[in-house]
């Protein structure tokens, strides 16, 4: 499995992964729900909850529950998000303003917001994937670190490459 690189700089966090499929591919898997309901979110959470309207100004607005009762207080907790999207370059980019949220998806105020562009390149036949998520401060970075974004994320994109290769 390939590893993903993490770092931050600033307010910026970074995150590069290799993808073993084709950018068409890997990007198709962002911007369909039934897609997206099979591989987002951290091990033991699902989309219990997506719509996706894939293009400028459009929303995605998701549910992830945790149905893992292994994980303790976390078993059937919901993280409720949405995001409206900015440019999109099929198949190569697209940014959107990823925002925490209600059911009614209403923004939260108490929790940061961030800028996300993510690239898709071609590499060796495969696809070298970037994300580059831009927060107000780092201190906001930060305190999404702290929530345990990190290991969400990673664990989110290992479900990615496990659903591509059963997609090829």
């Amino acid at each position: 499995m390939s590893t993903m690189k993490i770092r931050t700089e600033g307010p910026v966090l970074l995150l590069e992964r290799v993808m073993d499929a084709p950018p068409e591919l890997v990007f198709q898997m962002f911007k369909d729900a039934e897609h997206l309901k099979m591989w987002w979110g951290p091990r033991g959470w699902e989309l219990s909850f997506c719509t996706v309207d894939f293009r400028p100004g459009g929303v995605w607005h998701y549910c992830m529950t945790c149905m893992d009762k292994n994980q303790g207080d976390f078993f059937g907790m919901e993280s409720w998000g949405k995001a409206v999207y900015g440019d999109i370059n099929e198949p190569k980019q697209f940014n959107y303003i990823d925002y925490f949220s209600d059911a009614e998806g209403n923004i939260s105020p108490d929790l940061p917001p961030s800028k996300i562009t993510m690239i898709f390149e071609e590499f060796e036949g495969k696809t070298r994937l970037h994300s580059r998520s831009e927060f107000n401060s780092a201190e906001d970075l930060q305190k999404v670190i702290e929530m345990g974004m990190e290991q969400g994320i990673t664990e989110t994109w290992d479900r990615l490459s496990e659903y591509l290769a059963s997609q090829q």
